[in-house]
């Protein structure tokens, strides 16, 4: 296939498999919407954990709510734990590479807040470690995932809420994780502050 014709196909694959998530993921980013503004009602904050570029849309979605989506309003509490280089390193070194997140969702999280866990494959250890550690703080996790939701959506509590994308291309659930974190973000801005 030449160039021409692979860049295209992208083009395609990425808005049939976004068609596909159209159909079959409104309710769940609707019910992780709800959970969110809930929390942030309750004074509550949004943790957001990944790695790669996972870690990417953990920063992009807390720098959305922090700051701005497409409204003028209020900052909200959001924190991505992927952003201190101090902290991560002294984890890994310290103690384990698999608790870099979960050290934080420990110290940061309490009861009410909200934990968006973002893989691709749904088996990065330390991004369960983070669940683990949000389960005991009585925290809902929200979990990005893709595939066939990886060990992650094994461990899930019956009140975390799982987006899971119906592709088995990682390029395609990153395109498609961004599309459900600018929903959640507009869902969490209309609720909170009204429509245009």
């Amino acid at each position: 296939m030449e160039l021409l014709q692979r860049i295209q196909a992208h083009f395609l694959d990425s808005i049939a498999t976004k068609e596909i998530a159209a159909q079959v993921l409104p309710e769940a980013i609707h019910t992780a919407g709800a959970a969110m503004v809930e929390c942030l009602l309750s004074e509550g904050k949004i943790l957001s954990c990944g790695n790669g570029g996972s870690a990417g849309d953990a920063q992009h979605f807390s720098a959305e709510l922090l700051n701005r989506f497409e409204k003028e309003r209020p900052g909200l509490p959001a924190v991505a734990l992927t952003t201190d280089s101090s902290t991560l390193t002294a984890i890994a070194n310290d103690y384990n590479y698999n608790e870099i997140f979960s050290k934080q969702v420990s110290a940061l999280g309490q009861p009410g807040d909200v934990l968006l866990a973002i893989s691709t494959s749904g088996n990065s250890a330390n991004v369960m470690a983070a669940i683990k550690a949000a389960q005991e703080r009585q925290m809902i996790t929200i979990a990005l995932t893709g595939k066939d939701g990886g060990d992650m959506a094994g461990i899930l509590a019956p009140t975390d809420i799982e987006i899971r994308v119906p592709s088995d291309r990682t390029a395609r659930i990153q395109e498609v994780h961004l599309v459900v974190i600018h929903c959640l973000c507009d869902f969490i801005d209309t609720k909170l502050f009204g429509g245009d």
